[in-house]
């Protein structure tokens, strides 16, 4: 058993490494340029985020669904969030909201110092951590929560990724945001088209630059068994 997990994590058949070169290179062809992100990106097994069923697909650049109405975000938007995130250099502190798979924890984990990620229901945290214990990345805190209301007990954060789509920017998270932190979060109404915001903190107040045109799905109150 160890040894077909050890085939796993190295990628075999469908999950091979010519599969996953292919991923990068149309990642640097959508325009990722962070040697880091994608590097971090090469090296972690989607697959293991996935279903055993869909693991087939796991370096197709496509969101893929995890039960609970989520999904796991497509490669290119989390190499593209990550990369904005880190765009004035390394971050010490960043906070996550929605753990979702745990796929994009592990990228930041791999490319921050630490990471707090906030996820609402149970059953997905639960199953995220597992798979990060089992990468051996230890510097990521989870809190079972309502996403919306960010980890005030642990703030100010350098960095803050949101992984679901908000109707407004909850002022919770700008709150939480330190001087000179960067929030990178989606923003429009659920099931349309949304923008891809980053938000800055700056001296005197918050800058705001739109991204692009995103989908994802609903940033929700409440945490969930």
């Amino acid at each position: 058993m160890r040894e077909q997990d050890d085939l796993m994590r190295r990628g075999i058949g469908m999950t091979s490494q010519r599969t996953r070169e292919r991923l990068i290179q149309r990642l640097s062809e959508e325009g990722v340029s962070n040697p880091k992100v994608l590097e971090v990106i090469r090296r972690t097994p989607r697959h293991l985020f996935v279903d055993e069923a869909l693991a087939h697909r796991a370096y197709e650049d496509t969101a893929l669904p995890i039960g609970h109405n989520q999904t796991i975000s497509q490669p290119y938007m989390v190499a593209h969030m990550s990369e904005v995130l880190l765009q004035d250099g390394p971050l010490d502190k960043v906070m996550e909201i929605g753990t979702g798979s745990g796929y994009q924890t592990a990228i930041l984990a791999q490319l921050v110092e630490r990471v707090f990620s906030v996820e609402r229901i149970k059953s997905l945290q639960d199953r995220a951590k597992e798979r990060l214990v089992e990468l051996n990345l230890r510097n990521v805190v989870f809190r079972w929560g309502d996403g919306c209301e960010g980890w005030p007990a642990l703030a100010p954060y350098n960095g803050i990724i949101v992984t679901a789509v908000a109707s407004e920017v909850p002022q919770a998270l700008l709150d939480q945001l330190a001087p000179g932190g960067r929030l990178v979060i989606p923003v429009g109404p659920a099931g349309e088209v949304q923008q891809l915001l980053l938000i800055v903190r700056e001296e005197h107040g918050f800058t705001r630059t739109v991204l692009g045109s995103v989908r994802f799905v609903p940033l929700v109150n409440g945490p969930i068994a």
